[in-house]
C-alpha cells in the first residue's frame, strides 16, 4: 500500500518545516507539495527541506485547484492513499499513523474531525462564531443528509485511490467549497466516512478563510446541499 501525503501551500513558510518534522517516519511513502502561488517563500522552503515533488501554480488558483492539482500528481505516483495535510501546522501530522490504520481497516474516507470533543475546539483557539457556524451546518447536512457526521469542514483527510478515481472532482469548484462538493460527491457514490479525533491549533500562521468568504462558503454549503437532496 502506497501512502502519499499532499500539502496544499499558500504563505506558509514559516510552518512547513514544523509540519514536515511531525510526520510519522516509515508510514509516508512520498511527499509532495503544491504552491498556489505564495507570496513568500514556500516554494523556495519547501525545495530547501528536500521535497521530492513540488508544484508551484503560475497565479493563485483557489484552494479547491490546489488540491485537484494535489490529487492528480499523487495518482501519477501510483498513491493508494491520498492523505491531505495543510503545511499551516493547524493539524497535527501525527494523527497519520491512525489514519492509515483506519485504512488498513477498510475504510476507504477518513476525516480529523476537530469536533468529536464538544467545546474542545473553541478552547484550542476556534473562534467562536466558526464553532456555531460549523456546528449549524453540520446539524443541516446530517438531517438532509440522514448522516451522523461530526463535522463536514475539516481539511485533514485522506482519501483511497477507488474513491479519487470515481469522482470527477476536475468538474467541481476552485474554490473552498471543493472540500464540502467532495463529501456529497462521495455520498453519491456510495461511501462512507470514518472519523476520528483532531485537536486543532489556531496560530497566527494558521491559514482561515475570512468572515465574509465563511458566510460565502456556508451559503454554498447550503445551496450545494438542496441540490444534491432535491434535485440530483
Amino acid at each position: 500500500m502506497k501512502i502519499v501525503v499532499v500539502l496544499p501551500a499558500y504563505n506558509c513558510e514559516k510552518t512547513l518545516a514544523y509540519t514536515l518534522a511531525d510526520i510519522p517516519k516509515g508510514i509516508v511513502d512520498e511527499i509532495l507539495l503544491v504552491d498556489d502561488c505564495s507570496k513568500d517563500s514556500t516554494y523556495k522552503v519547501a525545495k530547501e527541506l528536500g521535497i521530492k515533488h513540488i508544484v508551484k501554480h503560475k497565479r493563485n488558483l483557489g484552494y479547491g485547484a490546489n488540491q485537484k492539482s494535489c490529487y492528480r500528481l499523487a495518482l501519477s505516483l501510483n498513491a493508494d492513499v491520498v492523505i491531505m495535510l495543510h503545511p499551516d501546522y493547524q493539524y497535527s501530522p501525527k494523527l497519520i499513523s491512525d489514519i492509515v490504520d483506519r485504512i488498513k481497516d477498510d475504510a476507504k474516507i477518513v476525516f480529523c474531525s476537530r469536533m468529536l470533543n464538544g467545546k474542545e475546539a473553541i478552547r484550542n483557539g476556534m473562534p467562536i462564531y466558526k464553532y456555531y457556524a460549523n456546528r449549524f451546518l453540520t446539524i443541516f447536512q446530517n438531517l438532509l443528509l440522514n448522516k451522523k457526521m461530526s463535522e463536514y469542514h475539516t481539511g485533514y483527510r485522506a482519501y483511497s485511490k477507488d474513491v479519487l478515481l470515481s469522482i470527477n472532482y476536475e468538474e467541481l469548484s476552485n474554490d473552498f467549497i471543493f472540500d464540502n462538493q467532495m463529501i456529497l460527491e462521495a455520498f453519491k457514490h456510495g461511501y462512507d466516512i470514518t472519523e476520528i479525533y483532531c485537536p486543532a491549533k489556531y496560530e497566527k500562521e494558521s491559514s482561515s478563510i475570512k468572515l465574509v468568504r465563511s458566510i460565502k462558503y456556508g451559503l454554498f454549503v447550503v445551496y450545494n446541499t438542496l441540490i444534491y437532496k432535491f434535485i440530483k
